[in-house]
């Protein structure tokens, strides 16, 4: 079952207190990789399952008190003598920056480390604007959630970016995006860390979309397609529960794929016949209307002909879920995906682009890749960016090395 989405919080939370080791043995970042289920343990039950010394384990649970990650949670029951002190992961020790921009947003979050949002800011902004302008809406915005919740930039674990266009993920630059004029090659994770002081993360927003949605709704699912459809068209790929983004992130730009009924049709990207250039919101916007040349309320002009029952808009809209189908039926036949996941401005308000998806799919794929295969709605709805930028940024700061290195630092 997905966890519920928590409404925005102004509680000022305090950091635990800092207690000072007398040394700092390796390993406190594994150690902490058992606590973060959020079961309280005891240093005999931390013993048990590492098989340390209890020096070892000792001291590791020290070193994770000092900063704040671990917090006494209460006593076990005794079996004589004094009650043993029982410990939890505190998740907020540390806070996480997470945004989302889309052509016509940017959505800013503040998260705990369990990547749940305590406290966000939207606005309508224009991707096309310019990395800088859209930028400094995220630093303004972060110091004014750091407010709201009584934090400052000190309590930063990280920052996690997603942009609507390809990006290289191991540099956070931006890669010829083609509707984001201005941007190829930005720095963005440099700009931003440079102004926040604190390490930044970029990817994609349709990955980040499907790490959101995996890790709140399908966490035990091995292999999950998370499809945006809104303005453009994307995907993010779950293998082996893991974000597989190819060998320069491009992995899952299902947009640019040809389409059977692409033919001559002029896409963004300078090619002809991709699914974006026929079955995304714009398209379709350009479909019911040829005179209409606003790209960016897209989706908007779009969803509100179907609200209005328009006949051309509802047929539009199914033979665009076709189409999507045809290219995810190759898809599923390539890569077996238990779940493929349909989100997105246009996916979210049009059901009926979803039966298409499902009816070519079903019709088009062998028995068994289809036979336990759900293609269902996203459930993270508008969230799951912010959740899935926080989720990257999360697992970067958890990771044992980061924790035994911010350790080390501490003393």
């Amino acid at each position: 079952m997905p966890k519920t989405l928590p409404a925005p919080s102004a509680e000022v939370v305090a950091p635990a207190p800092v207690l000072l080791p007398v040394a700092v043995p390796p390993g406190g970042g594994d150690l902490l990789q058992l606590m973060l289920d959020g079961q309280p343990r005891t240093r005999a039950d931390l013993i048990e399952l590492t098989g340390l010394a209890r020096s070892t384990v000792a001291g590791r649970i020290e070193c994770l008190l000092s900063v704040g990650l671990l917090l006494p949670s209460g006593q076990s029951r005794s079996t004589g003598g004094r009650p043993p002190t029982r410990f939890a992961f505190n998740p907020r020790a540390k806070l996480v920056l997470a945004a989302d921009f889309g052509v016509t947003h940017g959505r800013a979050a503040l998260t705990d480390l369990t990547a749940t949002v305590l406290a966000e800011e939207v606005a309508d902004l224009d991707i096309a604007a310019g990395p800088e302008p859209t930028l400094g809406w995220l630093i303004e915005a972060a110091d004014r959630l750091l407010a709201q919740v009584g934090r400052s930039r000190a309590d930063l674990a990280g920052v996690g970016i997603g942009l609507p266009g390809p990006v290289e993920h191991q540099t956070g630059r931006p890669a010829k995006p083609p509707i984001m004029p201005g941007w190829d090659g930005f720095g963005v994770a440099e700009w931003v860390g440079n102004r926040i002081g604190a390490p930044v993360l970029v990817d994609n927003d349709v990955n980040l979309m499907a790490l959101g949605e995996h890790s709140v709704v399908y966490p035990h699912v091995e292999h999950l397609v998370f499809v945006k459809v809104a303005t453009g068209i994307g995907a993010g790929i779950i293998s082996g529960r893991r974000l597989h983004r190819g060998a320069q992130g491009s992995a899952g730009d299902l947009g640019h794929v040809q389409s059977p009924r692409g033919g001559d049709a002029l896409c963004s990207c300078g090619n002809h016949g991709c699914l974006e250039a026929i079955a995304s919101a714009r398209a379709i916007a350009l479909q019911l209307d040829p005179d209409h040349l606003g790209v960016a309320d897209a989706s908007r002009v779009v969803l509100e002909r179907l609200a209005r029952g328009d006949r051309d808009a509802v047929a539009a809209i199914r033979r665009a879920g076709r189409d999507i189908g045809e290219v995810l039926a190759s898809c599923v036949s390539l890569m077996n995906p238990s779940v493929i996941v349909l989100g997105g401005a246009l996916a979210g308000g049009a059901p009926s682009l979803l039966a298409g998806v499902r009816e070519v799919i079903y019709a088009r794929s062998l028995p068994l890749a289809t036979g336990e295969l759900s293609v269902v709605p996203a459930q993270t709805g508008e969230h799951a960016g912010v959740i899935g930028a926080a989720t990257m940024a999360v697992q970067q700061f958890l990771a044992p090395h980061s924790i035994d290195a911010m350790l080390a630092t501490a003393v």
